[in-house]
């Protein structure tokens, strides 16, 4: 508990960075009983937060009531009053302080090819896909979330009294604690759910709202459409382990994908080549293995190209 209260107070500081992160996630990798002694360490400091204005009164009265004790002398019961406030004033300025000024926003982000999983203040943790971007603001009332072009897995910790919000291409993604993946890429967003319930609201007035329990997937098109399929979460979660499931995906889709994975990019001859659907699974190994792999599942081939590589219809 020592050690979750001493991690409590780092990763609030204005100056956190990506070794406190990764030194967090090291400490709670270390012991199974590190994730609990944090958890009940965070629910005490929200604990403190819904009660901080009580606390303050309290405190306030308190000084009024000693500073009339000091009138009359410095009694016994008087220094023990003291002494108490003296520990409650420490404790105010230590858990109340920090809780009212301004959150912090935290900015991930990764490159071709790269990806990142960030262990949040929270203790959610999110893995990044290559080049994705992200941002996020913690405050004592809710955890947002900002995701630009890109896409992530989040494991959410539960907290009924901070909801965990997710904003991306016009849309909000709320949970209390579950897990998913976004993927936002050029303003076609689809959100699959792996546990829990997640609810998927436009951000203007109008619109529909979706809500997701695990096994289904929701993608919204550019127009704002929205539809829900019966999806295997595991198969969006691939990405992560080096595979790419794709079932009647248009070879341009799978071609977009291919380029945030690799320096060397990929181009396609032809618009109706590009809508050719593909089936299958693609592991991420070698550049050149994999184009070997999709003139397997269609009649395409490789050239040399002024970009990278040109596929061709075979």
């Amino acid at each position: 508990m020592a050690d979750a209260n001493a991690w409590l107070v780092r990763l609030q500081r204005d100056d956190v960075s990506g070794d406190d992160a990764l030194d967090f996630e090291i400490w709670l990798a270390a012991d199974a009983g590190n994730a609990v002694a944090y958890r009940r360490a965070l629910a005490l400091w929200h604990e403190f937060e819904a009660s901080a204005d009580a606390v303050l009164a309290t405190l306030a009265d308190d000084g009024r009531k000693l500073r009339a004790e000091v009138r009359r002398g410095p009694t016994r019961r008087w220094l023990a009053g003291a002494g108490g406030f003296a520990i409650a004033a420490g404790l105010a300025v230590a858990v109340v302080g920090p809780m009212v000024s301004e959150p912090s926003v935290q900015t991930y982000a990764t490159g071709k090819g790269q990806h990142q999983r960030v262990t949040l203040a929270d203790g959610s943790v999110v893995d990044l896909n290559a080049e994705t971007r992200l941002s996020v603001s913690f405050s004592g009332k809710a955890r947002q979330v900002t995701l630009g072009d890109g896409e992530a897995i989040f494991d959410v910790v539960h907290d009924a009294a901070r909801p965990f919000t997710v904003a991306a291409s016009s849309h909000t993604v709320r949970v209390v604690g579950t897990q998913f993946d976004v993927r936002n890429r050029g303003d076609d967003l689809s959100v699959t759910v792996a546990r829990g319930k997640v609810e998927v609201r436009p951000t203007a007035s109008s619109g529909r709202t979706f809500l997701l329990t695990p096994g289904q997937r929701l993608d919204v098109n550019r127009s704002g459409t929205g539809s829900l399929s019966a999806v295997d979460p595991q198969e969006a979660f691939g990405w992560r382990s080096g595979r790419l499931v794709y079932r009647a995906e248009p070879l341009a889709n799978v071609v977009a994908d291919l380029n945030r994975q690799y320096v060397q990019q990929i181009e396609v001859s032809d618009p109706q080549l590009g809508k050719m659907p593909i089936t299958g699974v693609i592991v991420l190994d070698g550049q050149a293995a994999v184009i070997t792999r999709l003139s397997l599942m269609l009649p395409i081939r490789s050239v040399p190209s002024a970009e990278g590589l040109l596929l061709l219809r075979k």
